[in-house]
């Protein structure tokens, strides 16, 4: 009876995205935060059509559906632009992954401990899961006409491009704060992390050149027209987070790198044509774990939290990555409204979610981590959803003075 309520009301809110997707970029309204509060209303709390147990206790069924979810969003980015966008801003992606993640990780860790009152390896644990931008609440920013007609291509490329990557490399941080707040020893996280990253590197590389060349010679054959070779990236991806899976690599790594790596061998001019439908994809796609997420959210946990709660909220979201993109603005090379938008525009979503139940099934962590995480997800998904249109209209008045700004089609914007 529950799986039904589930199916019908995913169902129904698929239809309602169909219905208003062209109008929906211009509302304070997303995807994932439609699911969200369908979630929230036909939860245990309000109307109990979904008796599901909250995410603190039900661990394994978020982080399969994050860990799948992931994979098919990471897949989509790493074919939505051609490598040689990847080329063109490898420098700042460098900056970004290298510099501006871990000091999220470490702001974020600051947080928790200051104003949620986490023992400092909890809080540890619970900024390394936060840290990763994500690629699924990215995509409602980053995507659609509405987007591509008001921001520059390299600041929707930077942020796309940077939250398929950090989703997977967040995972040496995440192994370092599990190595200070449970058993595994230091050189155990390195290992671990040096096998999990290069392993996923080379899985990646391998199966997704294979499937690569696999579609262009179907191509030959006329056996790949636009539905079939959609399906494909989606099965292929769902292959690579299974071989990495049974060899215990990063899932999510291997599979950006497999559709980078399938981008390169496999694809050519058509691919822009495809793109929309893998953005189409990835919009309804998240409707059933947000549902879930708002069905199961742990509000005593978030209860116990108390006065404290509202401060970690706008504090994380304020300086967990602002503050930092605006100081390495110049490295970034962008112009003061660029790096305002892009600074809070990295949401905290499905990738966190994947991390903090990581860490409870491997450590059974604090209820208070994962309380605590949840809250900043939930509270990123309300804002950023609220956000994406009156933020882009400022961004357009920031840069232009006026709202009716022209950017290139998306022909030229792919060049």
């Amino acid at each position: 009876m529950h799986i039904d309520v589930v199916l019908a009301v995913v169902g129904g809110l698929g239809v309602i995205v169909a219905a208003i997707s062209s109008t929906m970029r211009r509302l304070p309204l997303s995807e994932p935060l439609l699911g969200l509060v369908a979630g929230i209303l036909l939860g245990p709390q309000l109307l109990d059509a979904v008796p599901i147990t909250p995410v603190t206790e039900e661990h394994g069924l978020f982080h399969e559906l994050a860990r799948i979810l992931l994979a098919v969003s990471v897949m989509a980015v790493a074919l939505r632009y051609p490598i040689a966008a990847l080329r063109r801003h490898r420098r700042a992606l460098a900056v970004l992954l290298l510099v501006v993640m871990p000091a999220m990780a470490a702001i974020s860790a600051g947080l928790g401990w200051a104003l949620a009152g986490l023992p400092l390896a909890a809080a540890l644990l619970f900024g390394a899961a936060i840290c990763p931008t994500d690629p699924v609440l990215a995509s409602s920013v980053v995507t659609g006409e509405f987007a591509e007609r008001d921001l520059p291509a390299r600041d929707r490329q930077l942020l796309s491009l940077e939250s398929g990557a950090n989703d997977g490399l967040a995972l040496p941080l995440v192994l370092a704060a599990i190595a200070v707040a449970g058993p595994l020893g230091a050189g155990a996280a390195v290992t671990e992390s040096l096998w999990q990253v290069l392993g996923a590197l080379a899985v990646g590389a391998i199966v997704g050149a294979v499937g690569g060349a696999a579609l262009r010679l179907g191509a030959r054959h006329g056996a790949t027209a636009h539905g079939p070779a959609l399906l494909f990236t989606v099965v292929l991806a769902l292959g690579i987070l299974g071989v990495a899976g049974l060899l215990h690599v990063d899932g999510v790594l291997a599979v950006f790198v497999g559709g980078l790596a399938f981008n390169l061998v496999g694809t050519g001019a058509e691919r822009a044509a495809e793109v929309e439908i893998d953005e189409a994809v990835n919009r309804f796609v998240v409707l059933p774990l947000f549902f879930l997420l708002g069905a199961a959210l742990p509000w005593q946990q978030w209860a116990q939290l108390g006065w404290t709660a509202p401060a970690l909220v706008v504090a994380v979201l304020l300086l967990r990555r602002i503050p930092i993109v605006l100081l390495l603005r110049r490295p970034l090379h962008l112009p003061l409204p660029d790096a305002v938008y892009l600074g809070w525009f990295g949401p905290v979503g499905v990738s966190a979610l994947f991390y903090l139940t990581m860490e409870a099934e491997r450590l059974g962590v604090d209820d208070a981590v994962l309380g605590a995480g949840t809250l900043v997800l939930t509270a990123s998904t309300v804002a950023f959803g609220l956000t994406a249109a009156a933020g882009r209209n400022l961004y357009v008045r920031a840069v232009t003075g006026r709202v009716d700004r022209v950017q290139p089609t998306r022909a030229r914007d792919r060049r």
